[in-house]
């Protein structure tokens, strides 16, 4: 029987799926006469969610099955599950008001209850996908990715139905192997019921696969909800220039997942991509990269990019990307502003540059404010997100002092109006150098469920530990009540009220003895 795959991504937010997209113009390009179909569950009304993937399914009568899941995590200081998580866990741990602390509790449980409903309801529409399939095809194979299931692979491979290989990271080569009827088992997967995950799969090198631009007349042809995503002017598209990060950021999963090597896609074939969407009405993209311009190294490699947008025209589009800005020239922030970049994130996650060491993520903070300032001078006039978590690994009432000095410059060089504090707590992930620490620390003990979102592990999870734990708690509540649609802005303005600031010089310096990292950078 011919192959034909049906890509089922989960219900998420309305981001553009980009990693169904690609894993299915991959596999055109490699096998052109397998049938696909991509079905978007993100475009579809919740109390229809059955209904439609039983209507594709009996439509499509597919032999493969791939269910993208991309969302599972919800620490983060925004609305969501039941309304802003953070919130309601502050409030139910550090607030002193009884009667908040029971507001706290109840939107804990409303956030509990849209979680564990969200977790049930995937894995009802897997079950319920493959049972359907098999109606047409009973030797139907289920494929589940994506990047919730490459953070909780293992956990998820308890709820999953015997018989799902649970891909991590990339598919692209897995799905080749499949497809050829070869054995798979050497990338990174494992199949629910007859093989394990081998230890620290997560953290093995990705298959290199060349990448070319993504052909999007035969994505339009496979995907009826394509459209959906290019009614609204201010949408932003993803595409991807590079894959991979060579950081070893102690709480970040991105180097994990795709892998340290950084791999490029040829500006040509990038900007080909980007033709095709623009050529489709698309002015808004999002480059997906982990970060833009993870080292100097590719620095070369966004000059040409950038370049060659210009060459090609398209001189009334807006771009947004993750940016290490460290890594900027002045060459380079002009080609920016050029292009129409209109919004970048930074995550430096402290103003201080000693804790910035400490957590092993290579940003001067010095040359950061540089390369800013030549920004500035290159006419850019748009939003700044700038993500800090505080609390982190030895953090002190003087290195908040120095993050203070250090936002109030940013905001010096761009306008307090254009320099957005994203408040976030770390948000302790699987497989990361942060939990090994935390293990070493006693924090958390191996063989916890991540998952759990019990209020003893998410007080854990969150990552704001005493002895600064419940002066964070306060001074969020604090900022809750007194303006909480500026949340950022007003957890910077009471901090600085609270405890001063520092001079600039002391946040930009480090002292060069560091004894108490030793235990967090010797992890392997």
């Amino acid at each position: 029987m011919a192959n034909r795959i049906l890509y089922v991504r989960l219900p998420c937010n309305p981001i553009f799926p980009i990693g169904v997209v690609y894993l299915a113009d991959h596999v055109h390009k490699v096998f052109p006469t397998v049938e696909q179909r991509i079905f978007d569950l993100g475009t579809v009304p919740p109390l229809d969610y059955a209904s439609a993937l039983d209507a594709c399914i009996d439509e499509f009568r597919p032999t493969l099955l791939i269910f993208s899941w991309r969302d599972i995590q919800i620490y983060a200081p925004v609305g969501g599950r039941g309304g802003n998580p953070l919130q309601h866990t502050f409030e139910f741990f550090y607030a002193r008001n009884p009667l908040v602390k029971l507001r706290g509790a109840l939107g804990l449980l409303r956030v509990a209850k849209g979680y564990y409903g969200e977790l049930w309801r995937n894995l009802g529409l897997i079950k319920r996908g493959m049972k359907r399939a098999k109606r047409y095809n009973p030797d139907v194979c289920s494929v589940v990715g994506g990047g919730a299931v490459s953070v909780f692979y293992e956990q998820l491979g308890k709820s999953l139905p015997a018989g799902t290989i649970i891909s991590v990271g990339e598919g692209e080569a897995l799905l080749e192997k499949l497809l050829q009827g070869k054995n798979f088992l050497d990338e990174r997967c494992y199949i629910v019921g007859q093989t394990k995950p081998r230890d620290r799969m997560i953290h093995e090198t990705p298959t290199p696969i060349e990448k070319t631009a993504c052909n999007y007349d035969y994505i339009e042809a496979i995907w009826p909800e394509f459209d959906y995503y290019l009614q609204a002017q201010d949408f932003y598209v993803g595409v991807q220039t590079k894959r991979g990060c060579p950081h070893n950021c102690c709480y970040c999963i991105y180097t994990v997942i795709e892998g340290k090597q950084v791999r490029v896609n040829p500006a040509d074939e990038v900007v080909a991509e980007m033709r095709q969407l623009y050529d489709r009405g698309v002015r808004n993209f999002w480059f997906t990269d982990a970060q833009l311009i993870p080292a100097r190294k590719y620095m070369d490699d966004v000059v040409e990019l950038l370049q060659k947008i210009l060459d090609a025209g398209m001189d009334d589009i807006h771009w947004a990307a993750y940016i290490r800005a460290d890594n900027l020239t002045p060459e380079m922030c002009d080609l920016m502003v050029r292009t129409g970049m209109n919004y970048f994130e930074i995550g430096i996650t402290s103003g201080s540059q000693e804790l910035v060491r400490k957590m092993r993520m290579g940003y001067n903070l010095r040359t950061v404010l540089q390369n800013c300032q030549d920004l500035k001078a290159a006419g850019f006039n748009d939003l700044v997100s700038v993500n800090y978590s505080f609390n982190v690994i030895d953090e002190t009432f003087d290195t908040i002092r120095q993050t203070i000095a250090y936002h109030r410059e940013l905001e010096h060089i761009f306008g307090a109006d254009k320099v957005e504090p994203a408040i976030f707590f770390i948000g302790l992930q699987p497989h990361t150098h942060l939990e090994k620490y935390a293990f070493d620390q006693n924090i958390l003990k191996p063989g916890y469920d991540p998952m759990n979102i019990t209020p003893w592990t998410v007080n854990k999870l969150l990552w704001n530990p005493e002895p600064l734990g419940s002066f964070f708690g306060e001074v969020c509540l604090q900022a809750w009540r007194q303006n909480p649609n500026d949340f950022g802005r007003e957890v910077m303005n009471i901090l600085e009220q609270r405890l001063g600031r520092a001079d600039l010089e002391e946040a930009l310096s480090a002292p060069i003895a560091e004894p108490k990292a030793r235990e967090l950078t010797a992890v392997s």
